[in-house]
């Protein structure tokens, strides 16, 4: 049985649950193997900073409306203040498309387990209604649940190997395939629910350290418009460069709770 790692955003030490798969905190999810996005290929990806009352980490998130952000339960729970960026693929140096924003408050999943990962969905509302640009466009919620025969897309600003401790400076995508959850139980044993969905890629490809919360996406068959299917929630104990697959919350198990406090039609 495989090391299942939940990606909270703060180092810290162990948990002390036992379960067939140890659960244990690290620090985001980012991409292994992946690509440099261009300014303006996802418009929806928000960079979150996150701090609480003991650390200060970093998120991914998606905008999926002029005013709210999805992201993972980790990135909200107990959060004190929250700084979002959109409009940028870089997270250094100068960019006139970057707008920089602050939020009115947080909705964790009221049902979200911290030591198991179930439920890991949360919600952000801006302060302000955003801008809409060309470089900053709500990503759409999914019409059906994702297929096993998908082919998504894990995006992030993580760590690109287990060695590198830094933030990637640009945007990277990674373009994955779904396995059933069948498969992925036999990997990280009944921690798996029907509300997750694992993925996997050619070798190592996939997510490690970084920013959990980011988005994994599919592009409609013969359109053009993504639909966000999946928040990064966790990963392999054996490290982000094993060959072992990564998880992601479900959005389309949880779209009627979404559309409760968001009110999106």
């Amino acid at each position: 049985m495989k090391f299942l790692a939940v990606l909270l955003l703060c180092v810290a030490s162990i948990w002390a649950k036992q379960t067939p798969a140890l659960m244990k905190p690290s620090t985001g999810v980012g991409i292994i193997g992946g690509k440099t996005a261009n300014a303006g290929q996802f418009p929806f990806m928000a960079a979150i900073t996150v701090q609480t009352g003991t650390s200060t980490f970093f998120c991914g998130g998606a905008l999926i409306s002029n005013e709210w952000i999805l992201t993972s339960a980790h990135c909200v729970y107990n959060a004190i203040t929250l700084t979002i960026r959109l409009g940028s693929i870089k997270l250094t140096g100068s960019d006139p498309n970057r707008v920089t924003l602050a939020t009115s408050h947080v909705v964790p999943h009221p049902e979200f387990d911290e030591t198991t990962s179930k439920n890991d969905i949360g919600l952000v509302k801006l302060r302000l209604p955003v801008e809409l640009t060309d470089y900053i466009q709500p990503i759409a919620l999914p019409s059906g649940k994702l297929s096993n025969s998908a082919n998504p897309t894990a995006l992030g600003w993580g760590q690109t190997s287990d060695e590198d401790s830094e933030l990637a400076p640009e945007l990277q995508f990674v373009n994955l395939a779904v396995i059933s959850n069948q498969e992925c139980k036999m990997i990280f044993g009944n921690q798996i629910t029907d509300e997750m969905v694992c993925v996997d890629g050619n070798y190592n490809e996939g997510t490690c350290l970084g920013d959990t919360g980011s988005p994994l996406v599919v592009r409609l068959i013969g359109g053009k418009d993504l639909q966000h299917h999946g928040i990064a929630s966790f990963y392999s104990g054996n490290g982000c460069e094993s060959t072992d697959p990564s998880g992601f919350t479900r959005t389309y198990a949880y779209i009627d709770w979404i559309r409760n406090v968001t009110e999106i039609k």
